[in-house]
């Protein structure tokens, strides 16, 4: 497996992670969680996931945005945020930004947070 399709199975991993939270995340966030660097503006997050969406169509790729938040107004990436309930709001130019950015964003640390011995009895 090349360097490139084993970042684009991890981050495949993480967006099927992300679908199940309901939650986004950022470019910089999935990188870390993938084990490498996003790159210059995400741009290794995004070649990944121009794979993820050739090699895995069903999977949510959209669920990865810039560390910004910000989208092209009328993108495919917005439409699909918000047919799923994420609200955008108008930015700078020809931009959005997801609504509320830092609630919807999948926070690992608590995900993973162990149940206390309380909460299993």
């Amino acid at each position: 497996m090349t360097q490139s399709s084993a970042r684009a199975q991890a981050i495949a991993n993480i967006l099927y992670e992300l679908k199940k939270a309901g939650k986004i995340a950022t470019y910089s966030a999935v990188a870390g969680r993938a084990g490498f660097s996003a790159g210059a503006k995400g741009r290794s997050v995004i070649t990944c996931l121009k794979t993820v969406r050739r090699d895995w169509p069903h999977l949510q790729w959209w669920r990865a945005v810039s560390d910004t938040g910000q989208l092209e107004q009328g993108s495919e990436h917005e439409q699909l945020l918000v047919e799923s309930g994420f609200e955008t709001e108008p930015a700078e130019d020809e931009l959005v930004v997801v609504k509320s950015l830092d609630l919807q964003l999948m926070n690992w640390e608590e995900a993973e947070e162990p149940a206390t011995a309380e909460e299993t009895e």
